[in-house]
Parts: C-alpha cells; sequence; structure tokens
C-alpha cells in the first residue's frame, strides 16, 4: 500500500476510534461478503463495522490515545465502531455469531477500558437504552394516579366530618357562634360530632396503605 494510501487509511481509522462510545473487535475469519453485507444492516447506521489492517490499527488507535491489547489484533480483524448505544451493538454482534459461529469476539473498549470477550458478552445481556428509558416512563406516568389514590380518602373523611358539625349547628345561631362547639356530653348533636370524629379516626386508621413497589 502507497504511503499515501496508508496515511489516509490510518486517518479514517483515528477518525473513527476519536468519535466512537465504543469499539469491538472481531475475527470474520471464513465469513462471506453477504453475511458480512449483513452484520452491517444488523448493526445499523449507528455502528460502523470496518475490515481493518492490524498494523494501520495500532498507529490509528496510539494517534487517538485508544489502548488496544496488541492480542486483540491477530489474524483477519474487523472492528465494529459503535457511536450509539454500545449495549445495543454488543447484541447484535453476539445474536450474529450465535447464527454465525465463524464470527468471533475478541474484546472491545468501552470508555477508554478495554474488554475481554466476557465483558463484551456481559454487556451484550443488560437492557438497551431504549428499554430503560421506557421503564423510567411508565414509573414516572405511574405517580400522579398513585398520589391521587393517597389523597382521595382523607379528603373524603374531612368532608364527612365537615358535614357532621354542620349538622350540629343549631338554626338561627349568629355565625360567631356557629364557630363554638358545646361540651354538653348529652347533647344529641354533640354526640354526631364525636360520633363524627370517631368515624374519621376509624376510617383513617382503616384505610389500606398503598403497596410497596
Amino acid at each position: 500500500m502507497p504511503n499515501a494510501e496508508k496515511t489516509g487509511a490510518v486517518a479514517e481509522l483515528t477518525e473513527h476510534f476519536t468519535n466512537s462510545s465504543a469499539t469491538v473487535i472481531t475475527e470474520y475469519r471464513g465469513l462471506t461478503v453477504k453475511q458480512v453485507t449483513q452484520l452491517r444492516r444488523a448493526l445499523g447506521s449507528d455502528t460502523t463495522y470496518a475490515v481493518v489492517k492490524n498494523t494501520l490499527t495500532k498507529l490509528a488507535a496510539a494517534e487517538a490515545g485508544v489502548s488496544i491489547d496488541d492480542s486483540l489484533l491477530t489474524g483477519p480483524t474487523a472492528i465494529a465502531f459503535v457511536k450509539g448505544d454500545p449495549v445495543e451493538a454488543a447484541k447484535g454482534l453476539r445474536d450474529f455469531a450465535r447464527t454465525n459461529p465463524l464470527l468471533v469476539i475478541k474484546g472491545g473498549v468501552l470508555d477508554g477500558k478495554t474488554l475481554s470477550a466476557a465483558e463484551v458478552a456481559k454487556i451484550a445481556d443488560l437492557e438497551s437504552r431504549e428499554v430503560l428509558l421506557a421503564k423510567l416512563a411508565g414509573a414516572l406516568k405511574a405517580l400522579p394516579t398513585r398520589a391521587a389514590g393517597l389523597f382521595q380518602a382523607p379528603l373524603s373523611q374531612m368532608a364527612r366530618l365537615a358535614k357532621a358539625l354542620e349538622e350540629k349547628k343549631p338554626a338561627g345561631d349568629a355565625p360567631a357562634a356557629a364557630a363554638d362547639v358545646p361540651e354538653v356530653s348529652d347533647n344529641p348533636a354533640a354526640e354526631n360530632v364525636d360520633t363524627g370524629a370517631d368515624d374519621l379516626r376509624t376510617d383513617l386508621n382503616d384505610t389500606p396503605a398503598e403497596p410497596a413497589e
């Protein structure tokens, strides 16, 4: 490869390393062009799957400040440069390797940290960003309904007590007198108030707590 072409290839790889949130290094020995094309489609537009030369890849990684173990760059090498969700890319590679065993996941780099093949597999087992956001949205959506349920019972019980107090007020009393609650125990109206208060305390004690999530 002429020097100018090598320089261009290294520059392109350096840019991929710099702009990627993660990289997954694979060996594609034995895969057909058709299979590699299928893998690229499966990974989507946020991941670039490129067949690379090991020597040039080492130079590009060094220029980008990315540390890659030399043992990962042996044999026919192709790298998945991930610009989107690393979990989705890891899942795509894992699923493709299950149906195409010739694809070997050797390791990778995530946020500057070197990953082993086992660590890439663990990332593939995580829930994707979209799934986590959907779960969070569902939890937030449920909060207003639960809050309404918590406040509804106490408010209705307070309304019952207010009604009992209103029924107790003698007809024709001045507004100021309405605030005075007689303390005579044999007054039927007072008993109604006591009963209403007792009902409120009983209802409050019997109100079931919202089950913990």
